[in-house]
């Protein structure tokens, strides 16, 4: 289909507002990348530039290596899909799907093939004679989407558009999703706030924040090498434990400490932590790699808050120093309220943050 780049692109908007800073990013051909990040972090800003809907302020918008920065929309071969699916409610599902072929001045046949071809793709080939006022949300975002993938564009762009459908429906038009993806052998960009969706979707994500990129991997590396506390905390549901620790050394073992933990770390850790020199760090432990223990082998021991059953698991919360601390347990037993949880760590997943910075050690 086609690659993207994005090389130094910034949007302000007035004069003190910046919406997206020094944005880089490079996008192979049939790639699908998710753009994430809170509210307000310039992902939907930097999907609109890309599509030709906000004029980027400063930088350059390559498609195919041609610059597009300064084309309008309509020259620039891209679909983008909607939060809101944007279908015109007077038209049938067959017409909205026909528009932007008609606009083409395509004859007849083919925009009657191709209409058929992006429905029945999309799932929706039983319902070309219907008004988007007779379907479901689900079914109008397919119409948008097989309006969008029908012209058959270098670049296919989706701006949170499940965001709309009830949590059911989200995890099953995902699936849907990646599918048309690798059917069309697309390049994709998709916009969310839902990391549980840019996990499921992605090839690679890109993590924002204040309008700029905080880190670019695939799902397993900004999860299990997150590289700062804002990533760490930011993607996992729960997110990934923290604490504040010392380290110390005690006759060659590497020990990090606080109130509540005394923990021996093994050597790769130790000489981690040691060659980062400063005493005060933050320890990250995501839920799952905090393990029930008899009491003889733990290294924390805290009263159950909480218990959360989830069917395929429990979530058991702790408190520690004043904060809560989630774990991911086996379904059963349940533990109640109150009583003792004996914790030790799964050594080789923990992760360690520079106290000041936030960054990974």
């Amino acid at each position: 289909m086609a690659t993207l780049k994005l090389q130094h692109v910034t949007k302000r908007f007035g004069r003190s507002v910046v919406a997206v800073n020094d944005f880089n990013l490079e996008v192979p051909d049939r790639e699908f990348l998710v753009l994430l990040g809170p509210s307000g972090c310039g992902k939907t800003t930097t999907l609109r530039m890309v599509a030709g809907l906000e004029e980027a302020s400063e930088g350059t918008i390559l498609i195919d290596d041609v610059d597009v920065t300064d084309l309008p929309p309509r020259k620039r071969d891209v679909s983008m899909v909607f939060q809101n699916y944007a279908v015109w409610p007077h038209m049938s599902v067959y017409d909205n799907i026909a528009y932007a072929l008609r606009l083409k001045r395509m004859d007849k046949k083919t925009i009657d093939r191709t209409v058929k071809e992006s429905a029945e793709m999309t799932g929706i080939g039983m319902l070309l004679d219907r008004l988007p006022a007779q379907l479901s949300g689900g079914q109008q975002q397919r119409v948008a989407v097989a309006r969008a993938i029908a012209v058959k564009p270098k670049l296919f762009l989706l701006d949170e558009p499940l965001s709309n459908l009830d949590a059911k429906l989200r995890v099953a038009t995902r699936t849907e999703l990646k599918a048309i993806h690798d059917k069309t052998e697309a390049t994709s960009v998709f916009v969310t706030h839902d990391q549980a969706e840019a996990m499921s979707l992605a090839d690679r994500i890109v993590i924002m924040k204040d309008g700029e990129v905080v880190q670019i991997g695939s799902p397993d590396d900004v999860y299990h090498r997150s590289v700062n506390l804002f990533v760490a905390d930011f993607i996992g549901t729960p997110p990934t434990n923290f604490m504040d620790v010392g380290m110390r050394t005690d006759n060659g073992d590497t020990r990090l400490v606080n109130p509540y933990l005394d923990l021996k770390l093994d050597e790769e850790n130790g000489a981690k932590v040691r060659r980062h020199g400063k005493k005060d760090l933050v320890l990250g432990a995501r839920p799952e790699h905090l393990l029930l223990v008899p009491e003889e082998d733990a290294v924390l021991s805290a009263p159950c808050l909480v218990a959360e059953p989830q069917g395929s698991h429990q979530i058991v919360a702790i408190e520690l120093g004043g904060k809560i601390v989630k774990i991911i347990a086996p379904p059963h037993p349940l533990i109640a309220a109150g009583e003792m949880v004996h914790l030790n760590f799964n050594r080789g997943a923990l992760s360690f943050f520079d106290k000041e910075s936030g960054e990974r050690i």
